[in-house]
């Protein structure tokens, strides 16, 4: 975690060791299988390390353009701006680029290499909606998870999915060539291997993200001093959240494991599955939260 005046979160520090450690060694058992079916060592290398550089270093942008975001300027923005540079003073942290997406969806996310390369993004439906100290609220948490490195460490966990996702889909055009009878049954066992390993990836992936949203909000409310205002924050996008059509919603999938709130949060979806915790679960916590503020004054 970056040195910031957010809460020191241990939890969720050894979860992304944790994460981080299981994702390498299936990563690099990945890489093995398909050096051992037959592709080139230096193809296979580049692409591994191509994936994971690309998808670290390009975060921002391809979140940015996924949710057709733009980068404003406090002449812009000078509203979003003070709140931003408000809870940066208070959490003695670099301010992050700001930026807006034109959407409905109220929501917002964070992402970036580096708490000096990352934008906090709110959304114009999250604005109209939401009053002053909400949207310090959610831009708290937005910054929570700036300061704890977690947005760099989702990126680069997700990259091994990324890449067991292309081995299944154009697996078949590469490698093997028929140089033995065995080539069909040995692309066929790399091909349910990476489908195990894709399922494996997105489960240690979707663990850590439930985890990290319930720091950065129990990290938010701590600094701000309000957990109400986060818990107003959460149940208001929530309920309006329903209100949105499904076709617009969509427009937020790639990026919905980073964001405020789930964009799609479908009933058949189990709390396995999901990329965060209930409403419940996290309006319980900041009620905690609140108590022990409370006995604080």
């Amino acid at each position: 975690m970056a040195h910031t005046r957010f809460r020191n979160d241990r939890g969720l520090t050894a979860r992304m060791a944790l994460v981080g450690f299981l994702l390498v060694a299936l990563y690099l058992a990945v890489v093995a299988a398909l050096i051992a079916y037959g592709l080139p060592t230096v193809f296979v290398v580049l692409i591994a390390v191509g994936v994971g550089w690309g998808q670290w270093y390009f975060s921002d942008s391809v979140a940015m353009k996924a949710m057709r975001a733009r980068e404003v300027t406090p002449e812009q923005a000078p509203e979003l701006h003070g709140v931003v540079d408000r809870l940066c003073a208070l959490a003695d942290m670099p301010k992050p680029r700001v930026a807006i997406a034109d959407t409905d969806i109220p929501n917002a996310f964070a992402t970036g290499r580096s708490p000096s390369h990352s934008v906090v993004c709110v959304t114009t439906g999250l604005l109209r909606r939401l009053d002053a100290e909400e949207v310090e609220g959610v831009l708290g948490h937005e910054l929570a998870h700036v300061a704890h490195r977690d947005v760099s460490v989702m990126t680069v966990a997700s990259t091994l999915g990324v890449l067991a996702g292309l081995i299944m889909r154009w697996g078949l055009y590469f490698g093997g060539g028929g140089r033995d009878r065995n080539n069909a049954m040995v692309f066929l066992a790399v091909w349910v291997a990476s489908i195990a390993v894709y399922l494996i990836s997105f489960l240690l992936t979707r663990a850590l993200s439930r985890y990290r949203e319930l720091s950065a909000d129990r990290s938010a409310a701590y600094l701000t001093g309000r957990p109400s205002s986060l818990a107003s924050a959460l149940t208001k996008i929530s309920g309006d959240m329903a209100r949105i059509p499904t076709r617009d919603l969509r427009q937020a999938e790639p990026v919905s494991a980073f964001l405020f709130a789930p964009a799609l949060n479908k009933q058949s979806f189990t709390a396995l599955f999901s990329s965060h915790p209930s409403l419940d679960v996290r309006l319980e916590q900041l009620a905690k939260v609140s108590a022990d503020l409370g006995r604080q004054v």
